[in-house]
């Protein structure tokens, strides 16, 4: 029999500021499965680092520097990055 859907790939996910602090570093390869969303990639990055919780959950997203919604698939090789919210003007 075949394995439908068991296809993964990596993503690359990007942490920015108090992400980063989070996470406990910087970037790291997450594997996916095929057709993950945005949505996919931060509950398994928030499944590795739990505090990253609540900053992933009013953070914004890019996917290779363009502006995703959660529901974006991503590519694989594709670099996620995760902003949260930034204070100043």
């Amino acid at each position: 029999m075949g394995e439908v859907g068991s296809a993964e790939q990596t993503v690359t996910v990007r942490y920015w500021a108090a992400a980063r602090d989070a996470a406990g570093v910087d970037r790291e390869p997450l594997a996916l499965g095929e057709d993950a969303t945005v949505s996919d990639a931060v509950a398994a990055a928030v499944a590795a680092h739990p505090d990253l919780a609540r900053i992933a959950s009013v953070a914004t997203f890019l996917v290779d520097g363009r502006a995703a919604g959660r529901d974006a698939v991503l590519a694989s090789g594709a670099t996620l990055e995760v902003l949260p919210p930034f204070a100043g003007g």
